[in-house]
């Protein structure tokens, strides 16, 4: 849950009993006398002890202990920076006061009116984000979710709407990822989506395997036919605004594996942990769904979702197994643990049925992806030129980064099978994510599409804005991304 916000636009009254206050400065290197900023001579006495100029917490921030108990931290941010870096300097800086799980923070923000919004957007966001404790099985959980915000120094005539939304998705999404395998099945994903749906007005529709049978959606239910109970469905929910508003439509597509063996290619333990994150893509999907809703953005938004497990049993599929994709097109199997672009074939077979404007997936999809960015950056590809500067250019503007990769047909050589229409993949994986894409755009035809392999779905002690190892990374990207071609 978030914490509920209030706004102050006077500067902070040092008669305020306040716990935790995180103070926000533009770069400067001293304080102009006109700012009276929370804990200014413990800052002063702090700098001259570590013998540090003032500007050095753009780099670093600092925190003291007030004379009436209040632990306050400094930070500046230096607007020169990327955004991602901002975010990160943020950050830091919360989470000094996030450590002693206080129930408030006072933000207090300085600057001209424009460095005093953006430092309130970024202060914002970064503290609903991690003020907001993820779901944990502990008897003695570690810390409890933020109750409440107070920002002092600036009021945004529209409450932070968008960055409230923004925030709403990341953390669907987060939450959603670090629940149990045993929690989060199939079923009970289901069971979860669907409530949510009639919570938020959107339209819902499900295709159970025996529906999916019949509609010769074999990809699919290649991977889905593996488990007991057979609780795999691809979902499809509808958001419309009204037409005066737009009249383009994009369609989200996710891959929600909610447990990957590997199947009989079987993982080995150590790559196998953590395998009840690979439904992330789908986590994603739904959190940008949710902050498009909640932020009122003027898009129609197809959301298409691929939930199934890639488990062991005699029904599970196999190397050298030959399936017929939804479109008709002929697929030999070559590695079962190459599960996630099978799903997503049909599920974007049908997604490109309805002649989308656009088409994003998301998908944990290939450990390549991985070896290539690690996990500060995710990589996309799009079929359109535009379409992947556009991209770039949300990653750059949102701090959740993206790099972008080619997606040149002489690939499809090592694609090439003797006995079907195309192989699954190689055996070899050293450029796997691009040969993921290719076999994905065989399922999309000519619709303008971006695909996104989120090798930076998880990073250790977070990144960019977000402080845990679930980074919710994709949801923030592409409401920028939406909310710029909305402008356009």
């Amino acid at each position: 849950m978030l914490a509920s916000l209030n706004q102050n636009a006077s500067p902070f009254d040092k008669s305020i009993k306040a716990t935790h206050i995180l103070v926000i400065l533009p770069k400067l290197e001293r304080l102009p006398k006109k700012y009276e900023i929370p804990g200014e001579e413990a800052l002063k006495n702090l700098l001259t002890r570590r013998k540090i100029k003032l500007s050095k917490i753009s780099e670093t921030p600092l925190s003291a202990n007030l004379e009436n108990g209040a632990l306050c931290a400094w930070v500046m941010v230096d607007s020169s920076k990327t955004v991602f870096a901002q975010q990160t300097d943020i950050r830091k800086a919360l989470q000094l006061l996030l450590e002693e799980n206080p129930e408030e923070i006072h933000l207090v923000v300085f600057g001209n009116e424009n460095q005093k919004r953006m430092l309130a957007n970024l202060g914002i966001y970064t503290t609903l984000v991690n003020g907001a404790a993820l779901p944990v099985r502990k008897k003695k959980p570690n810390r409890e979710s933020l109750s409440s915000i107070t920002l002092h120094g600036y009021k945004d005539p529209d409450n932070f709407m968008l960055i409230h939304a923004q925030a709403e998705g990341n953390l669907l999404a987060r939450g959603l990822t670090v629940l149990p395998p045993n929690e989060l099945t199939p079923g009970t994903y289901r069971e979860q989506i669907k409530k949510l749906a009639a919570n938020e007005g959107w339209e819902f529709k499900e295709y159970n395997l025996n529906e999916l049978r019949k509609m010769g959606a074999g990809a699919f239910v290649a991977v889905a036919q593996g488990s007991d109970p057979e609780d795999a469905a691809i979902i499809h929910l509808q958001r419309r605004v009204s037409s005066n508003r737009t009249d383009k439509t994009v369609a989200l597509v996710g891959k929600g594996i909610c447990f990957d063996t590997g199947g009989y290619n079987l993982k080995p333990p150590r790559y196998m942990h953590g395998m009840h994150e690979d439904m992330n893509g789908s986590a994603v999907a739904l959190g940008i769904l949710l902050a498009a809703t909640r932020a009122n953005l003027p898009a129609n938004i197809d959301c298409w979702l691929a939930i199934a497990q890639n488990h062991i049993s005699p029904h599970a599929y196999k190397q050298n197994d030959v399936i017929t994709a939804l479109n008709g097109l002929t697929i030999e199997i070559i590695h079962t643990d190459a599960e996630g672009r099978m799903i997503l074939a049909d599920t974007l077979t049908l997604a490109e049925k309805n002649k989308p404007d656009l088409i994003i997936d998301f998908a944990t999809l290939t450990g390549s992806m991985h070896t290539a960015l690690g996990s500060r950056y995710s990589g996309i590809f799009s079929n359109k030129e535009n379409l992947a500067h556009k991209a770039i250019a949300a990653g750059k503007s949102s701090g959740e980064r993206v790099c972008e990769f080619p997606l040149d047909t002489d690939y499809d050589e090592n694609l090439q099978s003797s006995i079907a229409d195309i192989k699954q993949c190689t055996l070899g994986g050293e450029y796997d994510h691009i040969l993921a894409a290719r076999f994905l755009s065989r399922f999309v035809n000519n619709v303008p599409w971006i695909h996104m392999d989120i090798s930076a779905c998880n990073h250790k002690d977070g990144l960019g804005a977000v402080s845990s190892d679930i980074t919710g990374f994709g949801v923030s990207w592409a409401i920028q991304l939406l909310k710029e071609m909305s402008d356009t």
